[in-house]
């Protein structure tokens, strides 16, 4: 991982939380924590915030916004808030909060669109919790950083293969057709959107054509630093021409009006 100065750390904070740095990330994963301790207390919550397209067409259209929230506390859903805070914190110092926070919006839009498809002609299709997302994350992590090493020297690509072919054949062995729809159509949408925000530039066989993200544009100069800029040229360009005849003619060649101009364009040099 790469190292992160206090500079870049606030950089891409929304505010600060104490001594804690609150990115796009962060907020998340503390929303799914909470939800972990709210399921705690009621343990029927999570049944309340997971989407099925059935629920919603009755009325219940809550569920379309808080099935990334709707988790039991598990080991497996511990791990997946460690992961999304893991990598996705990586991918947004290269997006910077905002385009991490389209980013995020974009694999939930994208899950709940396929699900909300897929559920209209299979049984199933529910989505609960983090690990749709996380995986979501974990897998364009892996797809901009291929050959970053993982535990045991191996390569990101490969564990990326691994995990998704457990994925694909858990789904296969219980027959979840549903959710292997929902996860392979629903990871061609988030490539697409990933594609949008300036990442994924390296497959060129993805439709569409990348955006840089906005923090990695050069900024602007601001009108003041414009005028910086001109007036350090203008005052080497009139520094070069005094020295000019200073090496040509000499210093006595110098009026008392260049005698003070050029001490005044050395003091400014300076500063």
């Amino acid at each position: 991982m790469s190292s992160r100065s206090p500079h870049a750390r606030n950089a891409t904070a929304w505010f600060r939380l104490g001594n804690i740095d609150v990115t796009t990330t962060v907020l998340v994963v503390g929303l799914g924590v909470l939800s972990v301790l709210a399921a705690v207390i009621a343990p029927t919550l999570p049944g309340w915030l997971a989407f099925h397209i059935s629920p919603v067409l009755q009325g219940q259209v809550w569920r379309v916004v808080t099935w990334p929230f709707a988790n039991f506390i598990s080991f497996g859903t511990l791990i997946s808030l460690l992961m999304l805070w893991y990598f996705g914190r990586d991918l947004e110092e290269t997006l910077g909060r905002r385009g991490m926070m389209w980013l995020l919006v974009g694999i939930w839009a994208s899950f709940t669109l396929v699900s909300a498809g897929v559920g209209a002609v299979l049984p199933g299709g529910a989505l609960a919790g983090m690990g749709l997302v996380q995986l979501a994350v974990l897998l364009l992590w892996i797809a901009e950083y291929p050959s970053r090493r993982f535990l045991f020297n191996i390569p990101a690509w490969a564990f990326g293969a691994f995990i998704v072919a457990l994925q694909v054949l858990s789904y296969l062995a219980y027959r979840d057709w549903s959710s292997l729809a929902t996860l392979v159509l629903g990871m061609a949408l988030v490539a697409l959107v990933a594609r949008r925000l300036g990442m994924l530039g390296e497959y060129r066989w993805l439709p569409g054509r990348p955006v840089q993200p906005r923090s990695a544009r050069p900024a602007k100069p601001s009108r003041k630093e414009r005028r910086a800029s001109e007036r350090r040229a203008s005052d080497d360009a009139r520094m070069d021409a005094l020295l000019a005849k200073i090496s040509e003619q000499g210093l006595h060649s110098l009026s008392d009006r260049e005698r003070k101009e050029l001490k005044d364009l050395s003091a400014r040099r300076r500063r």
